[in-house]
């Protein structure tokens, strides 16, 4: 939590505070025919409609509540399933260079992936048209290996995969990115 004090003239203001942006996610895995898969999502709504980014199930929560709570709900808001049951594992927490903190669990689990629903949000679209949208928040969802996971995965997200890879010992090698040289 960050305060900030204004002062206008000779008179301070009350400090105001900011809550720092925090998001809690599961990342369910299963073994599929000897190999690491990941349940990942793609985000819905007109900005990443045509972007091949995905994510973990994730979304925002509150400073008074618990983040694995928080995890769990908004894998059940994101995907429309429950969250699978059983032990989860720590998978640690990001920051973003925006300074939104990130934490994650993995959880063994099934997720039928076509039967994901998930909820909605409202935005002007086309911006400035006046008219008012609604889009799921997350679009399709998808089971895929590890090291194919890795280079979908919107930005610092694929840590999370390389940690439940590591913590399970599972083989992980990442395709090769081509080089300009």
């Amino acid at each position: 939590m960050i305060h900030i004090h204004e002062v206008t003239g000779s008179n301070p203001v009350e400090p105001t505070t900011i809550m720092k942006k925090q998001s809690a996610g599961l990342l369910v895995y299963r073994m599929k025919e000897g190999k690491l898969e990941v349940l990942i999502a793609h985000q819905g709504g007109p900005f990443w409609a045509r972007k091949d980014v995905w994510t973990i199930p994730k979304g925002l929560y509150e400073q008074d509540e618990e983040p694995l709570v928080a995890a769990r709900r908004e894998f059940e808001e994101e995907i429309g399933q429950k969250s699978p049951n059983g032990r989860t594992i720590a998978l640690g927490e990001i920051t973003r260079k925006d300074g939104k903190t990130i934490k994650a669990w993995a959880i063994e689990g099934d997720i039928d992936v076509s039967k994901v629903k998930s909820n909605t949000f409202e935005i002007e679209w086309p911006p400035r048209s006046g008219k008012i949208q609604e889009f799921s928040e997350v679009d399709r969802a998808a089971w895929v290996d590890i090291n194919s996971a890795t280079a979908k995965m919107h930005t610092g997200q694929d840590v999370f995969i390389k940690r439940l890879a590591e913590k399970l010992g599972a083989t992980f090698a990442p395709p090769k990115q081509n080089s300009l040289f």
